[in-house]
C-alpha cells in the first residue's frame, strides 16, 4: 500500500513538473511582446477610464484609433459633466478637438512619443520593453506587469500595473499608482481588435471635427456663467491661498486666486465661450497633456484646459511641471475647510 502511495506521489509531483515546463517565462512574455509589435499595423480599442485625483472619482468612456506610423484618435467622453474632447494626430500635426465650444488647437509636438500613455497599447508595451526591473507575474488567464512610469508628474505617479491576456497578449487593465501604491488612475479595456481595417479618411481633420460637432451639441452662451468656484485638493508642502477675486467681464466672471508660500501660483477660470461655427485650428504653444478628465496644453510656466464648460489656467514661475500636472488633476471640486 505504502508502495503504491508513494508511486502516485511522484507521479503527481512529475505532473507539476512537466506543468511548470511549459510556463513562460517574463523574457519570453517580453519577447512576445517585442515580436507583437512587429505584427501589430494598427488596432481600434474601448476602454472606460477612471480618476481618483479629486474629492470624487472621474469616469469618462475612451475610443482609441490607431494605425502606423503617427495617426491617432483618441475620444475622451463623460456625457453627465459635457466633456467631450479628442485628440487627434495625422500628417497636419497634433490636434485637440472640443466639439461643445466649436474649438480646435494645433500642437507642434511628436505626441504620445515623449509619455508614458495608460490607454495606448504601443505605450504600454514599449514601458514594459524599456523597464529591466519590471516585475512580473502569471495570474490565472492574465500577465500583470509592473513597470515605472514616464509621465510629466512621474514623481508623484511613478509606478504602473499593466494586465494582459496571455491568450494574444491584448491589454486588459492599467493601474496607474502614486508613492503610496494607492491607484489613482485606472483604465479598464472592453474591447480591441487588432490589424483594423481604417477608412481612408478615418484621421482627417476636417471629417473628424465635423463628426465630433455633429455628435456634440454646441454648448449655449452663458451656459457655465453660474458654475461653481473650483479649489485644488492637491498641492506642493508648504504652498496655500492667499487671495481670491472676482472680476466681472462682458461675457459674466473671472476668478482669480493667487498661491503663495514655498512656491507660489496664480489660478485663473471663467466661462468658456463657445465659437459660433468651427474655423481653423489656433496654433497653440507646449506640449498637449493628458490630465485624465481632459487635455491641456502645458508649458514650462503654464497649464491651460477646459473642463465642464470652465477654461483654467495654472500660471507660475517656479512650479515644475510635474506640480502644475498635479494641482491640474486636483481642481475638480469646492473648496476644502
Amino acid at each position: 500500500m505504502r508502495k503504491h502511495l508513494v508511486s502516485a506521489l511522484l507521479g503527481i509531483v512529475l505532473l507539476l513538473g512537466l506543468a511548470g515546463c511549459g510556463a513562460k517565462s517574463q523574457e519570453d512574455v517580453v519577447k512576445a511582446l517585442d515580436e507583437k509589435m512587429d505584427e501589430v499595423s494598427s488596432y481600434q480599442a474601448t476602454a472606460k477610464l477612471t480618476l481618483k485625483t479629486g474629492a470624487e472619482p472621474q469616469v469618462y468612456d475612451v475610443e482609441i484609433w490607431y494605425k502606423q506610423p503617427h495617426y491617432y484618435r483618441v475620444s475622451l467622453k463623460n456625457d453627465e459633466k459635457n466633456q467631450n474632447q479628442m485628440i487627434l494626430r495625422n500628417d497636419e500635426g497634433v490636434f485637440v478637438i472640443t466639439p461643445a465650444l466649436n474649438k480646435s488647437f494645433r500642437f507642434q509636438s511628436d505626441w504620445p512619443k515623449n509619455t508614458s500613455q495608460a490607454y495606448l497599447y504601443e505605450s504600454l508595451v514599449k514601458d514594459i520593453l524599456s523597464d529591466k526591473k519590471a516585475s512580473f507575474k502569471a495570474k490565472g488567464d492574465h500577465y500583470v506587469f509592473e513597470t515605472k512610469t514616464n509621465y510629466p508628474n512621474s514623481q508623484v505617479i511613478p509606478k504602473q500595473e499593466i494586465t494582459l491576456n496571455k491568450k494574444d497578449l491584448a491589454p486588459v487593465s492599467v493601474k496607474v499608482m502614486d508613492t503610496d501604491m494607492k491607484a489613482l488612475l485606472t483604465v479598464q479595456f472592453s474591447k480591441i481588435e487588432f490589424n483594423k481595417k481604417f477608412d481612408k479618411n478615418a484621421f482627417d481633420t476636417t471629417k473628424n471635427m465635423t463628426g465630433a460637432r455633429l455628435e456634440v451639441p454646441t454648448m449655449a452662451k452663458g451656459e457655465n456663467e453660474a458654475a461653481e468656484v473650483m479649489y485644488p485638493i492637491n498641492m506642493p508642502t508648504g504652498v496655500e491661498q492667499i487671495d481670491e477675486k472676482e472680476i466681472a467681464t462682458k461675457d459674466g466672471k473671472r476668478v482669480i486666486m493667487t498661491f503663495g508660500g514655498k512656491k507660489s501660483f496664480t489660478l485663473i477660470q471663467e466661462a468658456a465661450q463657445a465659437l459660433p461655427t468651427f474655423g481653423s485650428s489656433a496654433l497653440v504653444n507646449g506640449e498637449p497633456v493628458d490630465l485624465g478628465f481632459a487635455i491641456g496644453a502645458l508649458t514650462d510656466h503654464s497649464l491651460t484646459w477646459t473642463y465642464k464648460g470652465i477654461e483654467f489656467m495654472i500660471a507660475s514661475e517656479n512650479l515644475t511641471k510635474d506640480e502644475m500636472v498635479m494641482i491640474a488633476q486636483s481642481v475638480q471640486g469646492k473648496e476644502a475647510k
